[in-house]
């Protein structure tokens, strides 16, 4: 099989890649043309033709700085479609996305990561939709007016409040895709019980494999892929994929073990890149692996990942190729199982809304 034609051929959609932090940060720096220059030759080398951009705000810009720089980055993800409408556009529906694809054009789905925004007003939720937002988690690492992050999981056992259930109920009714990844494990349950529609991890990996507070479990998989849902894996974080090793051939453990308990239609990719923000940002990564705040703890020693960047899914294709994955169900991981979970979710209003317009 020519995997390099497999991959250029598939719909390769990546749920997770915090690209637009690095964007901001050369901004400011007079760099303006660092996403034509840098990510969009590693978005067309790693054949992505989907890139969700979560909007992640960091402790500096948490409570009253949080829905300013929230709305910042949304608007800078807005300038990137008017600054390169020859390369990106910034999509609504999966219709959109399909026909962004259809001209070329990477689709650019914009998401938020912990919701900090938000705060403890749920109605900001609508506000966040017509910016544009089609993906969100309600919680990070630590606590939000929401919910409680999965770095929590040892000292908490808080779920959803009651304003992150108001947001839950509200994202199902506009058509928001639900991100699971991060939230912590009371809160996955409340979530799950709750859920009437399809919903995603963007970028989580496997309990059994890696036992991290960010891995899902057997059950909750499960339950993910019986709502019709898809777990992304986060490839680009070693001590997520295995902090001894991080190889491709590791990222498809996770995929092959989603596999085996859930079923091929629920597994994707979402491969949290940011070795590159690390690098320039920061100067390495963060001695509190997994968390830059130091919330979760240190864990020890672990190797670089082998997926850095866009541009090294295709080691990814090539490995689940080389384990005897067959044509279609390597491209339904690449990005068709995402895909049918826009198509069934994204800008779609439940049908509660419908019954009632």
């Amino acid at each position: 099989m020519d995997t390099a034609r497999l991959h250029a051929d598939a719909q390769v959609v990546d749920a997770h890649n915090d690209l637009i932090l690095l964007v901001d940060h050369m901004d400011k720096r007079g760099k303006t043309d660092h996403f034509a220059e840098f990510w969009l030759p590693e978005l067309r080398a790693g054949g992505v033709d989907v890139q969700v951009l979560p909007i992640w705000i960091d402790e500096d810009h948490q409570s009253e700085g949080a829905l300013r720089r929230t709305l910042l980055l949304a608007e800078r993800i807005h300038e990137l479609a008017v600054q390169y409408p020859d390369d990106v556009a910034i999509c609504s529906t999966a219709a959109d996305i399909d026909a962004a694809n259809q001209s070329g054009r990477i689709a650019l789905v914009m998401a938020i990561e912990g919701a900090h925004g938000i705060g403890q007003d749920p109605k900001l939720i609508r506000t966040l939709f017509r910016a544009g937002v089609r993906v969100a988690s309600i919680a990070h690492y630590g606590r939000t007016f929401l919910a409680d992050g999965s770095g929590l999981d040892d000292t908490a056992r808080g779920g959803l409040t009651p304003q992150g259930i108001e947001v839950f109920t509200e994202m199902e009714r506009l058509g928001m895709v639900f991100d699971l990844s991060h939230l912590g494990v009371t809160g996955v349950e409340d979530v799950l019980n709750l859920a009437s529609r399809p919903l995603l991890a963007t970028h989580s990996t496997c309990l059994v494999i890696t036992d991290n507070h960010r891995s899902l479990g057997d059950d909750q998989i499960r339950r993910i892929a019986a709502l019709g849902g898809v777990v992304g894996i986060a490839a680009a974080i070693p001590w997520f994929v295995d902090p001894h090793s991080p190889t491709a051939d590791r990222v498809v453990d996770h995929i092959e073990h989603v596999v085996d308990i859930a079923g091929i239609d629920h597994v994707g990719l979402g491969p949290d890149i940011i070795d590159d923000y690390f690098q320039e940002v920061w100067g390495g990564w963060p001695a509190h692996a997994g968390d830059p705040s130091g919330n979760a703890g240190v864990i020890g020693p672990y190797e670089p990942a082998e997926i850095k960047r866009p541009s090294d899914l295709v080691k990814v294709t090539d490995a689940m190729v080389r384990r005897g994955f067959g044509e279609q169900d390597v491209k339904k991981v690449l990005g068709d199982n995402v895909m049918r979970v826009f198509h069934e979710v994204m800008g779609v209003p439940s049908q509660r809304e419908r019954s009632s317009s």
